[in-house]
């Protein structure tokens, strides 16, 4: 197994509209991001979206469509990347989504047991 880095490794999520994804990825790149990961989900914040009772039980319907893009990068590089999401996805109306930045404990390659900044 391949010895780790000591760099901080974090996790950039990103919920945008769908249209976006495109602009989101072309800015990304530019910066060296060289992996992703791109989810379709669905999901409301603020603009709510409406209750529905069946059998008893309320269930939220209306859910908009989003696209998730994971990206596990260096700690350095989180600001950069966190800047360039937003600028890009955004449209300057409400729904534009949010961008979550967390701490990644370990990264692994599968294939050369890689491990941390190395593993990217």
């Amino acid at each position: 197994m391949a010895k780790s880095s000591t760099s901080h490794m974090k996790l950039v999520i990103m919920i945008i509209k769908p249209f976006k994804l495109d602009e989101v990825r072309e800015a990304l790149t530019g910066l060296g991001i060289e992996g992703m990961t791109v989810s379709e989900v669905k999901g409301f914040g603020r603009q709510k979206g409406q209750t529905e009772v069946y059998r008893g039980a309320e269930y939220a319907v209306n859910f908009l469509p989003k696209v998730k893009i994971e990206v596990a990068c260096e700690e350095s590089k989180v600001e950069s990347i966190v800047e360039a999401a937003q600028v890009a996805a955004s449209t300057g109306k409400i729904g534009d989504g949010k961008i979550f930045v967390s701490d990644l404990i370990k990264i692994v390659r599968i294939r050369t047991g890689d491990t941390d900044a190395d593993a990217l």
